[in-house]
């Protein structure tokens, strides 16, 4: 899932946001079997015509799946597990596990496929990991064995045919299967409300007085102690990240109808930033915040006004930093703000890529039919609940709303909470009752209902389509460089990366302008213009292909008017 702008050729990895985790079992029913919505009213499920008559033959397949470490021990390794056998014991292939070291998928991909032993079925999410070994011809294209071979997923690219969009190569051939997620945000501009009555403050409409309120809740002993202890923003990890896209300091800018770098959005935010910094508004240490756990901290001992953040979902904010809140300070009250207006404008944050594209065919794989039959059996409304919510009356009972609903939190977590990466088909957002975020909180606990609460307000405020999207698109649908560039680019990127950083806490011995103007004469120094004039290539001649703001604007308006 990540909004990195100056990591050319990587992208985020998303984690994706509204991931929920999952459990096991030979028998288990579909959640919600009697009151839920039936299966076969869902988007290419088991109403798809059968793709083939021949007679049904367990192949041999082996399958990647991503390796976190958080297999419990008692739960075996996530190559051998109750879900690994429960997939292959109730899938249409018998199948062979291969752990992928989730940050390290580039190099071992890389070996296994010099070695020739590169699983039949790789899930990545990485643009800049898949691309290279499509252009090697080490990845098959699909369209012929998806016609020929399957009926689900073949449904789902007529009703969905973002899909093909997204997983469709500059041949025009396609080689990725994707899925379907649902449109929420991914940043947000929380604010202290309780600090803002408190002080006679107003929600800012802008940057000069998002600094003016920052300012004030530093200097003005907000929480009431007596001491000048506290922070007005933090800008460290993600959250200097959402303070750039308020700026729209994302790499690149469309102007004119030509792609551009943008030199001046950044100029603008290290400004803010800086001035932030010599004010001692924000944590002078913010630099060493590399995961940004120090202003997490902060945030939750009631010592931040202003906490912009990249949510790892919006149910987890409620059940971690919200209810760690309002245990340490109960009075406090937290709301999401609009980005204020800056010199470029005002903006929607960054929302969950809508088209994920998720998973390829080795060349090499030897029963490639079967491999697209096991894509179709993840497809399935009952392999999805089954792999989410584990099995009726021991991971989960039917809830008021209808939903599966946790009997066990303890043993969700040790049974269920790590398997995420085997549903990385899975389209949640098909399942047109249970399977949208909203049915992810309990309204019944405190804390949970007032975390909807705030996920509510801010898909108001941030899913407003009469804004402009602060990027060109989801950094996973930008393309990769050549390896000639990217060698290039990488230790570039680097450069001036560290410059930016320079210049915020570098006091009177730089300014604004004087960082940016460095900063350009390193990039063009460093052939950054042969970088800059392969993406303005791209964009002249590719962007009609290319899924960009305007598509993620279009499947959120699709989802919105659904929902009505």
């Amino acid at each position: 899932m990540n909004n990195k702008k100056w990591l050319i050729g990587s992208a985020a990895v998303v984690a994706a946001a509204t991931i929920v985790l999952a459990g096991c079992s030979q028998g288990a029913k579909e959640p919600g079997d009697s009151t839920a919505p039936a299966a076969s009213k869902e988007p290419g499920a088991s109403a798809a015509p059968e793709a083939s008559k021949e007679p049904e033959v367990r192949r041999d397949i082996s399958v990647s799946v991503y390796d976190r470490g958080n297999v419990p021990a008692a739960e075996g390794t996530i190559e051998d597990n109750r879900w690994t056998k429960w997939l292959s014991e109730n899938g249409p292939a018998n199948l062979k596990f291969v752990a992928i070291p989730r940050f390290e998928s580039q190099q071992k991909l890389n070996v296994l496929f010099a070695s020739g032993s590169a699983p039949d079925l790789i899930f990545e999410y990485a643009p800049h990991i898949k691309q290279p070994l499509i252009d090697q011809k080490l990845i098959m294209p699909l369209d012929e064995l998806i016609e020929e071979h399957s009926a689900t997923y073949k449904e789902m690219l007529k009703q969905y045919p973002q899909l093909k969009k997204v997983g469709t190569k500059a041949d025009g051939k396609l080689y990725e299967f994707a899925r379907m997620s649902e449109v929420v945000p991914v940043h947000a501009l929380f604010i202290r409300e309780d600090w803002l009555k408190k002080l006679n403050l107003q929600v800012p409409q802008t940057t000069e007085e998002l600094y003016a309120v920052a300012k004030a809740f530093a200097e003005q002993d907000p929480d009431g102690n007596g001491e000048k202890d506290t922070y007005g923003i933090a800008i460290s990890h993600q959250s200097g990240h959402v303070v750039d896209q308020i700026f729209q300091a994302t790499r690149w800018g469309v102007k004119n109808g030509q792609l551009e770098y943008n030199w001046a959005n950044f100029q603008e935010s290290l400004a803010f930033k800086k001035k932030l910094f010599d004010e001692g508004i924000v944590d002078k240490d913010f630099l060493n915040d590399n995961n940004g756990a120090k202003a997490k901290q902060d945030f939750i001992n009631g010592k931040i006004g202003i906490y912009p953040i990249q949510p790892s979902s919006w149910p987890n904010f409620a059940t971690t930093e919200l209810a760690s809140l309002k245990k340490n300070v109960p009075t406090a009250a937290v709301q999401p703000i609009p980005y204020p207006k800056s010199p470029a404008g005002q903006f929607i944050p960054a929302l969950q890529n809508p088209v994920q594209a998720v998973a390829m065919i080795n060349a090499k794989a030897k029963y490639p039919e079967a491999v697209v039959k096991y894509i179709d059996f993840l497809l399935k409304p009952e392999t999805r609940n089954t792999l989410r919510h584990g099995i009726e009356g021991t991971h989960w009972k039917l809830g008021a709303n209808g939903c599966p609903e946790v009997i066990d939190a303890e043993k969700k977590k040790n049974e269920i909470s790590w398997n995420g990466d085997m549903q990385m088909m899975s389209s949640m957002v098909l399942d047109p009752k249970c399977g949208k975020l909203d049915n992810s909180f309990n309204l019944n606990d405190p804390i949970q209902k007032e975390g909807y609460e705030i996920y509510l307000k801010a898909k108001q405020i941030y899913m407003d389509a009469s804004k402009p999207y602060v990027d060109i698109t989801h950094p996973e649908h930008m393309p990769s460089l050549p390896k000639d560039l990217e060698t290039i680019s990488n230790p570039l990127t680097k450069q001036v990366d560290d410059m930016l950083k320079k210049g915020i806490i570098d006091g009177a011995a730089s300014t604004p302008e004087k960082t940016i103007q460095e900063m350009q004469e390193a990039w063009n120094k460093g052939d950054g213009k042969k970088i800059e004039d392969w993406f303005k290539n791209w964009y002249a001649t590719e962007s009609e292909n290319a899924f960009l703001a305007k598509d993620i604007i279009e499947v959120m308006k699709q989802q919105q008017a659904a929902k009505e």
